[in-house]
């Protein structure tokens, strides 16, 4: 195989109570990329559309995740990428993870699968430095895995892919104003009290052990973030609004999708998540501030080959 054609989704970061450790992955909503072996040594970017990104690959997060991931093998020849962009970048649900990710799971394809999931998450978590200044692995982990994933350790990194219940499904509106992650994580405190991370230890447990047994019940009451979403919430427009339309429509809970602006809501079953599209959508009308919405099952797979 010489070339491959992948598409490579959004995802949803930190997931309420899991900053920088929990992730999900979605379905409907993604990139596509197209990587070919060149017989030029290193990394080539030769088109780019959707957005006004570098070809450059040190400049650019596929790029960089790619020169990771060729720096840990010995091989004759290089790589030649196409990406094609659908996720806005800023807009909260994993932009750059899906280009990082989507780069190292292609070559390593291409290679013959010489890398596991969890080193393939290790390269794209370069691309993720040079987007945000933090390599953190809670939206590419998902993407390259599928389905929930936790960071239980960083150091060694140790990634576990969560069970997924069967009727949940996310809604997430993008308002389209641009928040950087850069932006995003110098609003937080260094410092956390221990009486609000024991509150998240909590609820981070709990919602593991609600995936676990699909205890929709104790996801909702799970989800709730102490620590990062009330700094990160005022910038966003309307947050305050949405979250509490989205549970008066029955969603299991409601928060930032990663840095923001987007905001997901977790709903058991189409339906509610149907319902909580049509409430986010009429309050950012209401604002007179164009958005996106979304309806995803949980992708359990990650990254998807494309047949050409």
């Amino acid at each position: 195989m010489k070339e491959i054609k992948i598409f490579c989704p959004a995802t949803i970061a930190n997931v309420s109570c899991g900053f920088d450790v929990l992730g999900l992955c979605l379905d409907s909503i993604g990139d596509e990329m197209i990587v070919r072996t060149t017989k030029t040594p290193g990394i080539k970017i030769s088109k780019i559309t959707g957005q006004d990104l570098p070809l450059n690959p040190e400049k650019n997060v596929a790029g960089v995740a790619a020169i990771e991931l060729l720096k840990n093998m010995e091989i004759e020849g290089g790589f030649e990428i196409e990406i094609h962009k659908k996720i806005k970048p800023g807009s909260g649900i994993g932009s750059s993870a899906a280009s990082a990710a989507g780069v190292v799971f292609a070559i390593n394809e291409l290679l013959g699968r010489p890398f596991s999931k969890t080193e393939l998450v290790s390269f794209a978590m370069q691309g993720e430095a040079l987007a945000s200044g933090a390599a953190h692995a809670d939206n590419v982990a998902p993407a390259l895995f599928g389905g929930f994933t936790l960071v239980r350790s960083y150091q060694p990194l140790d990634v576990v892919k969560i069970h997924t219940p069967s009727e949940l499904y996310a809604t997430v509106v993008h308002p389209q104003i641009e928040v950087k992650t850069a932006d995003s994580r110098s609003v937080l405190k260094q410092n956390v009290p221990l009486k609000k991370a024991i509150i998240q230890w909590g609820n981070l447990a709990g919602l593991i052990s609600g995936l676990y047994t699909e205890d929709y019940g104790l996801i909702s009451r799970s989800l709730h973030d102490e620590i990062v979403e009330p700094l990160r919430s005022v910038l966003i427009p309307g947050f305050d609004e949405v979250k509490a339309a989205c549970i008066k429509q029955g969603a299991l809970g409601s928060g930032i999708s990663g840095s923001g602006p987007s905001v997901f809501a977790l709903s058991k079953g189409r339906q509610t998540a149907g319902k909580v599209a049509g409430v986010m959508s009429s309050i950012y009308d209401n604002y007179g501030v164009d958005y996106d919405v979304h309806i995803s099952k949980i992708n359990t797979v990650g990254i998807k080959v494309i047949n050409q």
